[in-house]
């Protein structure tokens, strides 16, 4: 499965999804694509960054690092620049502690990247 990424500034989602999330950059578009699509590989996944003529408001769909240690991921991203967002309880039985929202099935932490994506850090429990 692939994971395509709507982006407005192709250079800076690239930096971003190698320099700060550890990516290797797979193909590039030439010539009058080039500023169009790109890949990116982040671990066993693919992702595409793709600039569409046209953004929709709002997307519904993110994508999700599986981490075995929340903190220490949050932690490292934090170090990169990475601007969490607060994090909201997801049930009665939550707890939020800085960035992370904790519950008897996982951990949570959401970020964007530079070109407004929504973007999630996941820790199943038990840990994986």
């Amino acid at each position: 499965m692939v994971t395509l990424m709507p982006i407005i500034n192709m250079n800076r989602a690239i930096k971003f999804y190698t320099k700060v999330l550890g990516g290797r950059m797979g193909d590039r578009a030439r010539g009058k694509m080039r500023n169009f699509w790109a890949s990116v590989n982040l671990g066993t996944s693919e992702v595409w960054l793709i600039a569409p003529p046209k953004r929709e408001k709002r997307s519904l769909a993110y994508s999700t690092f599986l981490v075995k240690n929340i903190k220490s991921a949050v932690k490292v991203l934090q170090r990169k620049g990475v601007k969490f967002q607060r994090a909201e309880r997801m049930g009665p039985d939550s707890r939020v502690e800085g960035p992370i929202a904790y519950d008897s099935f996982g951990a949570a932490a959401f970020f964007k990247d530079p070109e407004g994506n929504l973007l999630m850090v996941w820790q199943n429990f038990p840990p994986m």
